[in-house]
């Protein structure tokens, strides 16, 4: 019988990690079905408590990995979400809209390029003409990809996709949704252990990573007086389809296994941190970021 979020288990081992037979070759962005080992996203497990009932949430990357598991959970809570990705993620991003409409919540998906400014607007728009208002942002879409060599292996135009990816669009859809949210609304980025204990071949993913911990310092602070609240969610090693998309096989056969834990994190233990920062729960927590790391230290 399959445990929700609130029994008590043993943490080594409550998930399965990627198994040996995982090659890390799948072409990116990486569709989950392709993958050898398919993540965890609470399909089976996650259970809500009405804690974000009628709240109305943008999750860009929502069709696989975290933002599936964020998008599983939000729904679950009571919330209606739109879902932004990669038009070649359409087969992902249609198994999460179902997942969100056997919840019994609305969902709206809006495929396109968030690198583009005019595309985040839309994002925007779209939510509050589609779901009649917004309460969440999370900024959770990330573009990453391995490079052994570091430095001199990063063409300027994958540091420009990258840059543009996580940080751009993040400036770009909390700019287009701060005059659409109320006093009690929030923000959440997702930011990364990169981002405080950075990888020589992920220079420049981690860069964005550590402006975004600084973005929402920052954003946080200047927007406390509007009564929105801005935190981040900082991964460490967590099995998404951007794993084996992005980095060597090497790499992912031990994917993890440096963690305290002894594994991988799975999608699904991510969720429970992006509800606690949207719902009413964390009214007294701004500007933070909290690690999900598997016992890795953020500083």
């Amino acid at each position: 019988m399959v445990q929700d979020q609130h029994g008590k288990q043993d943490p080594q081992k409550q998930f399965r990690g990627p198994d040996d037979q995982d090659s890390g070759a799948i072409a990116h962005p990486g569709i989950t079905a392709e993958m050898d080992t398919e993540p965890d996203h609470g399909e089976d497990s996650y259970r809500g408590s009405g804690r974000l009932t009628d709240k109305r949430a943008i999750i860009t990357g929502g069709d696989s990995g975290i933002g599936r598991a964020v998008a599983i959970a939000f729904a679950r809570e009571g919330a209606d979400v739109l879902i932004s990705y990669l038009p070649e993620e359409e087969q992902d991003a249609r198994v999460t809209a179902a997942l969100v409409e056997k919840a019994g919540r609305k969902a709206v998906t809006v495929p396109g390029d968030i690198r583009d400014e005019e595309h985040c607007t839309r994002i925007v728009a779209t939510a509050v003409a589609e779901l009649g208002g917004l309460d969440i942002l999370v900024n959770n879409a990330a573009y990453q990809m391995a490079q052994s060599g570091g430095i001199t292996d990063i063409s300027t135009e994958q540091f420009d996709r990258v840059m543009k990816t996580n940080l751009y669009a993040m400036f770009w859809l909390s700019k287009a949704a701060v005059p659409h949210l109320e006093p009690g609304s929030t923000i959440i980025n997702t930011a990364s252990i990169q981002g405080y204990q950075s990888s020589p071949e992920l220079l420049d993913y981690a860069t964005t990573k550590a402006g975004i911990i600084a973005f929402t310092k920052a954003l946080g602070a200047g927007l406390a007086e509007k009564g929105i609240r801005v935190n981040a969610v900082a991964p460490g090693p967590i099995w998404t389809p951007l794993i084996p998309a992005t980095m060597p096989a090497e790499k992912v056969e031990s994917f993890g296994a440096d963690t305290p834990m002894g594994r991988a994190g799975q999608p699904a233990e991510l969720a429970p941190a992006y509800v606690f920062f949207a719902s009413q729960e964390s009214s007294y927590v701004t500007g933070e970021v909290l690690g999900v790391t598997g016992g890795k230290p953020l500083a």
